[in-house]
């Protein structure tokens, strides 16, 4: 098949170079002409696993990146992968669906050649059915084109893997044949395939990356309470985890939830609930929880060396998990934040995501390594779970007092202490 992918982000540069893993011919369609070059340099812009070496071999051949829509004319599909970031009040903003629906439309102007449209960034249940649908028919001047909605699960850092090896295949589709041929570019894919309407396959999205999230934060208001009763809240996670009906998966208590999705896409949903006069405490709260936990380790920290004016604070980790250097919704972003307003002040380390949290806080300290960054420390906060964390035993000797709070359970040394356990 003949794909064309709309963005060249994070969602769409998996998309697009695992569909060439499985055999199609793949064009994406990157309005920065930087990154259109990287990618047919054969790089990825972006750190994944696996997604360089899938990159260095099909670019040149069915794989190709460029700066407009006319490859869209010849493809059978194209899938809509642009972002959707969230607007002041919560929402999510369709400005970018909106303005790549309309070019996919004039792309399609006046052709013959049957097309489906696939929406695959994650949007608000009815974005596909009332903005793609109409602003693509208005602008290709036909009616004959197919629409579907594909939404994504892919894990940051696992994103290749995801792809390939998924759990399930959600595809809401307005007809019969636009499903089936979203359905065909997944032959090969060892996989269910839920079909359903448009609007439902919006909100599976929506509901299983809020349902995760809520997990993570009813695990850290359980894990509050367990501190103060001085229990391990993942022995009691274990436990939980071991009945069927809930599962071990997302019950890791710590610092909280942050990437490009959870947060976004659950104060997405609360916005749209509101829109519909609904209250949806439950979702409200889980945001509530998610932005009050990592500052509970600053106020714990503060328990444990008094005044932070003039302290050293050794910051480890910066991306919002391992094995990425995304830093979006970082949960080490208002933990540092907090420091520097307590007087702090800090050296930070990350493996990756030194350069990307430079641009958000360019007066702090941004060490080489790790034992760089814990050298005269009066105390040390570790905020992602790089495996590399766990091997430091010897390193937190080179700090001035050994006062060691983790936001993630990563660490084997002795004398650290857990935010909630």
């Amino acid at each position: 098949m003949r794909i064309a992918i709309v963005g060249g982000g994070y969602v769409g540069l998996v998309t697009g170079a695992c569909f060439a893993e499985l055999g199609h011919t793949v064009n994406i369609i990157e309005i920065d002409a930087k990154k259109a070059a990287t990618i047919n340099a054969g790089r990825a812009p972006i750190y994944e696993q696996g997604l360089d070496a899938i990159l260095k071999k099909y670019v040149g051949e069915r794989l190709n990146a460029g700066i407009d829509y006319a490859p869209v004319a010849d493809a059978d599909l194209s899938f809509v992968c642009v972002g959707t970031p969230p607007a002041a009040d919560g929402s999510a903003d369709l400005s970018m669906v909106a303005a790549a629906s309309r070019s996919i439309g004039e792309a399609l102007r006046d052709g013959e050649r049957p097309h489906t449209v696939v929406v695959k960034s994650t949007v608000p249940p009815g974005t596909t059915a009332g903005t793609v649908v109409p602003a693509v028919l208005e602008h290709a001047g036909r009616d004959d084109i197919g629409f579907a909605m594909n939404p994504e699960f892919l894990r940051e850092g696992r994103a290749v893997e995801d792809f390939l090896h998924p759990d399930r295949i959600v595809i809401g589709s307005r007809d019969g044949r636009s499903g089936d041929t979203v359905a065909a570019a997944y032959q090969g894919l060892a996989a269910p395939v839920v079909r359903c309407g448009l609007t439902a396959a919006e909100m599976i999205k929506y509901a299983s990356n809020a349902l995760l999230a809520t997990k993570i934060s009813f695990s850290n208001e359980v894990g509050n309470v367990c501190k103060r009763l001085g229990i391990d809240v993942y022995e009691v996670m274990e436990g939980v985890g071991m009945d069927h009906r809930v599962s071990p998966h997302f019950l890791a208590a710590g610092a909280g939830f942050g990437g490009s999705c959870f947060p976004k896409d659950v104060a997405a949903l609360v916005s749209l609930a509101e829109s519909l006069g609904e209250e949806p405490k439950l979702l409200q709260s889980v945001l509530d929880v998610n932005d009050r936990q990592p500052l509970r380790m600053v106020g714990l920290l503060e328990e444990r060396i008094g005044d932070l004016l003039g302290k050293r604070v050794a910051v480890l980790g910066l991306a919002f998990k391992g094995n990425t250097d995304d830093i979006r919704e970082s949960r080490a972003i208002p933990v540092i934040a907090e420091l520097l307003r307590r007087g702090a002040a800090v050296a930070a380390y990350d493996p990756l995501a030194a350069a990307p949290m430079r641009r958000v806080f360019p007066g702090i300290d941004y060490a080489a390594s790790a034992a760089d960054a814990l050298r005269g420390a009066d105390a040390c906060l570790v905020m992602t779970e790089w495996p590399e964390f766990s091997d430091l035993n010897g390193a937190f000797d080179l700090m001035n007092s050994r006062v060691i709070i983790e936001g993630r359970r990563i660490l084997t040394c002795d004398g650290k202490e857990g935010i909630c356990w």
